[in-house]
């Protein structure tokens, strides 16, 4: 099916798998499509599913007490995204994870995962990889907000996610940045200027 091929090959750049393992792994996925503005996982409510994006594009995100929204991730095509600790620790979720564009979902539950990965060390290894991949992701991100500036983050990140600059709307690439909605549109205006 179309909607495994895009897995199928983010796995073969990880771990070597046979015929039978692919099919022994991708039998314990599956299809979930969800609608633009569509929540998969909220406060509260343990997070049942680690969730690979075939098509779309989501954002992760955590409400203040003052109300404020901090957009923690966003995932497009080829990424992952769940309120991790929520389902790692199978504990209530501090997160919201909703869909900006329509989107289709390869999904797995922890049962499940733990399952294919007591089943089979090359599984293992593989979740390994996203897990540690995903660790190294997430300390780069803080290291370079705690030592950027606000137009150095905004820099790195268009050179290093045009698409998902380009799809996801400009409050949540803010706060994904840590800044505010109109200092974000300073930057750009400012960048427009010595262009033209």
């Amino acid at each position: 099916m179309k909607e495994y091929q895009s897995l199928i090959n983010h796995i073969q750049n990880r771990i070597s798998l046979s015929e039978e393992e692919m099919h022994q792994f991708f039998s314990e996925f599956k299809i979930t499509k969800i609608k633009k503005r569509q929540f998969i996982i909220q406060p509260d409510f343990v997070a049942k599913y680690r969730s690979y994006v075939v098509e779309g594009a989501l954002r992760a995100y955590v409400v203040s007490d003052q109300g404020q929204e901090h957009t923690i991730s966003f995932a497009i095509e080829d990424w992952w995204i769940s309120d991790y600790n929520s389902y790692i620790y199978q504990q209530p979720a501090t997160m919201f994870v909703v869909a900006l564009e329509d989107a289709i979902l390869l999904q797995i539950d922890f049962e499940t995962e733990t399952k294919l990965k007591n089943a089979n060390p090359k599984f293992e290894t593989f979740f390994r990889i996203t897990a540690e991949r995903t660790a190294a992701f997430f300390q780069r991100r803080i290291i370079m907000n705690l030592t950027s500036t606000a137009e150095e983050r905004y820099d790195t990140f268009i050179e290093n996610f045009p698409l998902i600059v380009k799809r996801v709307p400009q409050y949540a690439l803010a706060s994904y940045l840590g800044m505010s909605t109109e200092f974000l549109s300073k930057i750009r205006n400012n960048k427009l200027k010595k262009k033209s």
